[in-house]
């Protein structure tokens, strides 16, 4: 009886029973945003709060991770926002703000790298595929001050070397070989209670 019910506590905890992890989920969510005709648009917007978002039809890299996790029924605008709040000392001053913003905060890349360092895990940043897993955050600098963020997928690129990545930098809500491509910044993982 004992054995019995270690290997159902081994099942559950490795997630083998059928049922996702949060991770698998939240590839899969951000798969599914690779179906929806988004243009890249950077412009400000006043939105809701909470569980604001831009027009379905407009967005840049971090609208797609807003997306994701919205799409598992996380309201990273409050989170960010709250976050903020309670830290702004601790967030980036780039933009010469003295009080948050609940309509831009979050979709701002270091503003969600400083989120998911204080309240993920802030993971190694290599240049082995295999530390990047599905689910997984990836920041990187794209030239001087601009930078790009996207999430990890269980997809695998051609040669089965890595997964891809759903994000967008210019051409929409695309599942892309991008992981490399880029100089990575930041690797996260953000997964909450």
């Amino acid at each position: 009886m004992k054995v019995n019910l270690l290997f159902f506590i081994f099942f559950i905890t490795q997630g083998l029973c059928g049922q996702q992890t949060f991770l698998e989920k939240l590839s899969a969510a951000a798969i599914s945003l690779t179906k929806q005709e988004v243009s890249y648009d950077p412009s400000y917007f006043s939105i809701d709060y909470p569980n604001g978002d831009v027009p379905k039809d407009k967005g840049v890299c971090t609208d797609v991770i807003i997306r994701a996790y919205r799409k598992l029924d996380i309201d990273l605008q409050k989170q960010v926002h709250e976050d903020m709040k309670a830290h702004f000392s601790d967030y980036p001053k780039v933009w010469g703000l003295s009080v948050t913003d609940k309509n831009i905060d979050h979709r701002r890349v270091p503003n969600l790298m400083k989120f998911f360092s204080r309240n993920g895990k802030e993971l190694s940043i290599t240049q082995n595929a295999e530390d990047y897993r599905p689910g997984d955050i990836v920041s990187w600098n794209l030239n001087g001050a601009l930078t790009h963020i996207g999430i990890v997928v269980n997809k695998k690129s051609l040669d089965e070397q890595r997964f891809l990545i759903v994000h967008n930098i210019g051409g929409g809500q695309v599942i892309e070989d991008v992981l490399f491509s880029y100089k990575i910044s930041g690797h996260y993982r953000y997964q909450p209670l």
